[in-house]
């Protein structure tokens, strides 16, 4: 299998000139960081996966983003840990499905996050890694994003398909490098 795809040029709307990308691992943000070097976009990672346990996992997936990342010369802004938050928040949920109302929770918990980040630090546009995973919920993302989002005022999430035109098994030709 090619290593190289074929990417659309995306470009962002008018009035985004840099994007802030939550970022949940680089094997999924991997492909959706080359889509947006080869369309000339700039933008920043922002990583920040209160839910990844245990820690030593953390390290490793956030240790990853930050090589990928560096390999690119893409910036990259390490939030914290803050796992003992999401536990808490997470009381009570720890037998809802996948899909449902703790995977809500967790979204917005990161989402708010990202938001707070790009209103505080002269961003007007976010998106998530998290959309190429076919194993999430694409409208439930969105909806936690653009709920995010519409907490400060000018921030726009943007809910690009990141899983078009094969993306996602490049995503994972990626993750085997």
């Amino acid at each position: 299998m090619s290593n190289k795809l074929e990417r659309q040029k995306l470009t962002l709307s008018e009035g985004h000139e840099k994007l802030l990308l939550h970022s949940c691992c680089a094997p999924c943000s991997g492909e959706v960081m080359e889509t947006l070097i080869e369309s000339g976009i700039d933008f920043s990672i922002f990583f920040y996966n209160p839910n990844i346990h245990p820690v030593k996992e953390y390290e490793i997936r956030k240790e990853e983003n930050i090589r990928f990342a560096e390999k690119h010369n893409i910036p990259f802004i390490d939030c914290d840990y803050d796992k003992d938050n999401w536990f808490e928040r997470a009381k009570g949920m720890e037998n809802e499905p996948e899909k449902g109302i703790r995977c809500t929770m967790c979204f917005d918990m990161r989402f708010e996050r990202t938001a707070l980040y790009v209103a505080e630090h002269g961003f007007n546009l976010m998106s998530s890694s998290l959309n190429i995973s076919r194993w999430k919920n694409m409208q439930q993302l969105n909806d936690c994003g653009n709920r995010s989002a519409s907490h400060y005022e000018g921030i726009t999430y943007w809910d690009y398909n990141w899983r078009k035109n094969g993306s996602a098994v490049r995503m994972l030709e990626i993750s085997k490098q």
